[in-house]
């Protein structure tokens, strides 16, 4: 068993001063480290993109609410993509996610460096005299992270090294409006539209006119973070009683609506965060992972399960405890990997629609792809890619998606994040492409990316509707950081735009070509231990881009360490870490156990003088 060491007998590592373009929630004020001395600082390395970034929030808040005055948490938000170093996107992103407390803008990343992070999210805890203490990666930590600051708390209570002060935090100015960052739309049978008035936690019923309001549902404490709309076929409306299912991102339910009452039901998930991998069960009963959007395909309701980078799907029943779910498609691996369903890989799952002819779409926003899901004759669902090429690589630049499954015909269109799509009267697809500030089009026919509309503000959403004098149709388009819904005309030649393409900005790390040590720290929290009552419980799944990168060591084992060998003659490329280890609370006899998991993508660039060992850390101290 392992067990947390002291914190004296650490090697004392002095913090690096926190660096960057400006501060956002401070009142204008610059921090430093000195400031903070005598309190310890928690350090949380997101960006606005990342769902487990969003994750981390939840955790952090009842941690920072424990210690008031003895705590400060310090967002340093460092971007991957490049719209999230635009310093009006951070200020709406620090907005939109209810971020209390104060925020360092490091958009290129020196703060980062100097901590040497190498994912998002990233803790690293500073005790009160200035030096690293601890670094955590992923999410999962809230427990362990209480029980870190209350050891430094006596132990720097019983020094006189301790003091307690105010938070540095200065509440911005709150935004004024109707909508505040709404997140998807949908359209009604008779012109009127609802939309997920996300950052308000309420869904709202529109008129035609995208601006009277007719209905608002939920509120804080009933929704948290809204996102998907779902409006039933009529059938099943009439089956089950209700019209409209929602994805009810932060509370990680499924929840149903009427258009006739003021009720919210719930129909899938129990308010927590699933945490392991899970094949499903009884609706009600089975825990989510930030639902982001819903579709109706082939007579069950799929859900885009971002929090867990898979597609799950709900059957319904008119009685709410014999609905059931199941995943669909996906490992939970992050990334792009076509063919079964079963193997597949997906990275953020955020905007589903059915085509007409049956395909169902999807926005698979932290690849910046564009892919879709068929069932075949034998009953079997594949998953194609058609624009994205993985995790590190975006762009706005119109042009060919992706050659059939199976070819090695890689297209020149790119997208940067994209969180929708819509069937078009046409059988085309349009995507939200939501960092472009664009509305793109994706025509299966011709195979070709273009431009529809440009200069949005995070377009997340769109709902087509029909001109009723012209017959033409137009888009409803969510603007989310806009804090409205337009209308978008659909012209029938699209623009065509090359904006360049990009890749994300890292340091990559340097390795030796040939035989690499991979080791994964993991310390459990004071007062708990590895489970090993049922064997190893550790996991660690390794594989590369480009696969023939990694030589040996590729695959899922047990165990932290790994030895693996890179080729020769490849000069950069990407190493995916994803690992898992259980812990449980030691001596207790109804012991709770926790789920520690991370994901890495690791810029890797191959030097004769680089190390043969690469150091990770889960939870090391």
């Amino acid at each position: 068993m392992t067990t947390t060491p002291s914190l004296r007998s650490r090697a004392r590592v002095r913090a690096p001063e926190l660096v960057g373009r400006r501060w956002l929630n401070t009142g204008g004020r610059d921090l430093s480290l000195a400031d903070l001395r005598g309190r310890v600082v928690v350090l949380d390395f997101w960006t606005f993109c990342c769902v487990n970034c969003l994750h981390v929030f939840d955790e952090l808040r009842p941690v920072e609410a424990r210690f008031p005055e003895e705590l400060v948490v310090v967002g340093v938000h460092s971007p991957k993509f490049e719209h999230e170093g635009e310093p009006a996107a951070v200020e709406a992103a620090v907005e939109r996610y209810a971020v209390h407390h104060p925020v360092l803008d490091d958009p290129q990343l020196v703060t980062w460096g100097a901590y040497a992070a190498r994912a998002w999210p990233t803790l690293v805890v500073v005790d009160p005299e200035g030096y690293v203490v601890a670094s955590l990666s992923g999410e999962g930590h809230g427990p362990g992270l209480v029980s870190l600051v209350e050891e430094l708390l006596e132990e720097h209570r019983a020094k006189g090294t301790l003091r307690s002060g105010d938070s540095p935090y200065v509440a911005p100015e709150p935004h004024p409006g109707a909508l505040s960052f709404p997140g998807k739309v949908v359209a009604l049978d008779d012109g009127s539209f609802l939309v997920t008035d996300t950052a308000h936690h309420e869904v709202v019923w529109l008129e035609a006119d995208i601006e009277t309001e007719r209905r608002r549902w939920g509120g804080e404490g009933v929704l948290a973070e809204p996102q998907g709309l779902l409006l039933l076929p009529e059938a099943e409306r009439e089956r089950l009683g209700y019209d409209v299912l929602v994805a009810d991102s932060v509370h990680h339910r499924v929840v149903a609506l009427s258009l006739t009452d003021d009720e919210v039901r719930v129909v899938a998930g129990t308010g927590e965060q699933l945490r392991e991998r899970s094949g499903g069960g009884p609706a009600l009963d089975q825990a989510l992972s930030t639902p982001w959007d819903l579709a109706w395909w082939e007579g069950r309701v799929v859900v885009a399960m971002a929090g867990v980078h898979q597609l799950w799907e709900l059957r319904l029943d008119p009685d709410p405890s014999a609905s059931t779910v199941a995943v669909l498609a996906g490992t939970t691996q992050e990334g792009i990997r076509d063919g079964a369903a079963a193997t597949a890989w997906f990275a953020q799952p955020s905007g589903l629609a059915v085509g007409t002819d049956g395909r169902l779409w999807l926005a698979d926003s932290e690849s910046s792809a564009l892919r879709s899901l068929t069932r075949g004759d034998d009953g079997d669902v594949t998953v194609v890619t058609h624009v994205g090429t993985g995790l590190f690589d975006f762009g706005h630049r119109d042009g060919s998606g992706h050659g059939p499954l199976g070819s090695e015909e890689v297209g020149d269109a790119l997208l940067q994040h994209p969180l929708g799509v819509t069937v078009l009267p046409d059988g085309s697809v349009a995507v939200s492409d939501t960092y472009n500030g664009a509305v793109r089009r994706f025509d299966p026919v011709t195979n070709q990316v273009t431009t529809l509309a440009t200069g949005l503000l995070e377009p997340s959403d769109a709902a087509v509707e029909t001109d009723a004098e012209t017959g033409e149709a137009r888009l409803v388009v969510v603007e989310s950081a806009s804090h409205r819904l337009v209308r978008v005309a659909v012209p029938a030649q699209a623009q065509r735009v090359d904006g360049g393409a990009h890749r994300v900005q890292r340091p990559p790390t340097d390795l030796a070509p040939g035989e690499v040590e991979l080791t994964v720290a993991f310390t459990p929290p004071a007062g708990q231990e590895l489970d090993d009552r049922y064997g190893d419980p550790t996991r660690l799944v390794v594989s590369s881009t480009p696969p023939s990168l990694l030589l040996e060591g590729e695959g899922s084992a047990t165990g932290l360490t790994r030895r693996l060998r890179l080729a020769e003659g490849i000069a950069t490329g990407t190493l995916h870490v994803s690992v898992q280890a259980a812990a449980c609370d030691a001596d207790a006899e109804h012991a709770a156990c926790h789920l520690f998991q991370q994901d890495w993508g690791i810029p890797l660039r191959l030097t004769a003088d680089g190390p043969s060992t690469l150091a990770l850390d889960l939870r090391g101290v």
